[in-house]
């Protein structure tokens, strides 16, 4: 019988976590969940702990740790802590084999950065991961000799059809984008929407920051610097293509002029069950798509004026240094501030552009300099007042 492959889990009550979950109960003969994190919803994690027999958690939160051991809805067995520093711990586990880091935002960055100086191999589903550290992830992977696997789909989907291929035969690489939900509404309309039309995917089950970032294309900007770091692209060999059904994933294209493509329904399960079994394969949660049922598919340029966080992410990526960075935190804070209703929809990227043009960094930062540059940068977005 082969050994089961151990896994940790941060973000296990998110979205990816959800989906990941579904793909631990399908493959428990191959795969052990022995470690999981969240940030404060304790109730979720406690019920995984008890599904899954888990031996270690960590909540981020204080707070919500304080509640939970009020509570003490954990099993017994369950070795439950809390905090950062903890967090690093349970992702440097003697027997785990792979960590999934699905804690959103910056968060992620030490606790991978652990692992992978630990040796384990990384389940990316935290674009901030990369987009804030992309070098320094990279030079430790490598350096590590770890395996850097990606359970985004479109960055799975490039993951697959490269297998096999050599660097030098690739002419680039073209990123397929849904639209968001509103692909076909004018742009004279869009000053209108409302936090309740935004997290409303038409393909996608996500969470509420995602799903916005879906809509303005600022999540396909942040997946245009994840493939860079990914895949050593430079920015002009990365392209992006709406498809509003999001059954293609991505697409590769060789200096032969032929194409491949990855394809499966639009579900996280997918992607995720690759990497946790990677080079192995097995049966999906789901079923996959069916060429015997008609249905078409569609591609069409992205409109850069319609969507300037596209825009805006590309000139981070040519800039280079800490403009992703930059990038990336502005944009978190400024979905939360539109969440919340202090800023309007349209306001999202005027917040970026704003960060971006008001903070000078270096081009070769520092880990420590990164950090420092993303405290400032969420300061300088969470002040500013549009007139």
């Amino acid at each position: 019988m082969v050994a089961r492959k151990k896994i940790i889990l941060l973000g296990a009550t998110g979205s990816i976590g959800s989906s990941t979950l579904r793909v631990l109960r399908e493959h428990k003969d191959r795969l052990e969940l022995i470690g999981v994190a969240a940030h404060s919803r304790h109730a979720e994690l406690a019920q995984i702990c008890h599904e899954f027999d888990v031996p270690h958690a960590v909540l981020q939160d204080e707070k919500a740790y304080q509640s939970a051991k009020q509570a003490g809805n954990f099993p017994p067995a369950t070795n439950l802590n809390c905090g950062a520093e903890a967090l690093a711990e349970l992702a440097t586990l003697d027997a785990a084999d792979i960590v999934l880091v699905a804690v959103v935002g910056a968060a992620g960055l030490r606790p991978a950065l652990a692992a992978i100086e630990a040796g384990k191999d990384i389940a990316l589903a935290n674009k901030e991961l990369l987009v804030l550290g992309g070098a320094h992830v990279i030079e430790a992977a490598k350096r590590k000799g770890v395996r850097l696997l990606p359970t985004d789909s479109e960055h799975n989907a490039i993951f697959q059809c490269l297998q096999g291929h050599p660097a030098n035969q690739v002419d680039k690489l073209i990123l397929t984008a849904s639209g968001g939900q509103f692909r076909d509404t004018p742009s004279s309309e869009l000053d209108h929407v409302t936090p309740e039309m935004a997290t409303q995917h038409p393909n996608w089950s996500m969470g509420p920051k995602i799903t916005v970032d879906s809509a303005t294309m600022a999540n396909k900007g942040l997946e245009l610097i994840e493939a860079h770091w990914l895949f050593g692209l430079e920015p002009e060999r990365l392209e992006v293509v709406i498809h509003p059904q999001s059954v293609v994933h991505s697409f590769v294209q060789f200096i032969d002029g032929s194409i491949l493509a990855q394809l499966s329904p639009p579900s996280m399960t997918f992607a995720i069950q690759h990497c946790l079994l990677y080079p192995d394969r097995a049966p999906g949660v789901e079923p996959t798509t069916d060429f015997r049922t008609a249905f078409s598919l569609d591609f069409k340029a992205p409109d850069f004026n319609k969507y300037p966080c596209l825009q805006l992410a590309y000139d981070a990526l040519r800039s280079g240094g800490a403009s992703a960075a930059i990038f990336n935190a502005a944009n978190e804070v400024a979905v939360e501030r539109f969440l919340a209703k202090e800023i309007a929809y349209l306001e999202i990227p005027k917040l970026i552009e704003h960060s971006l043009s008001h903070i000078t960094a270096p081009q070769l930062p520092s880990l420590d300099q990164l950090f420092q540059i993303d405290t400032e940068t969420r300061a300088i977005a969470q002040t500013h007042r549009f007139q």
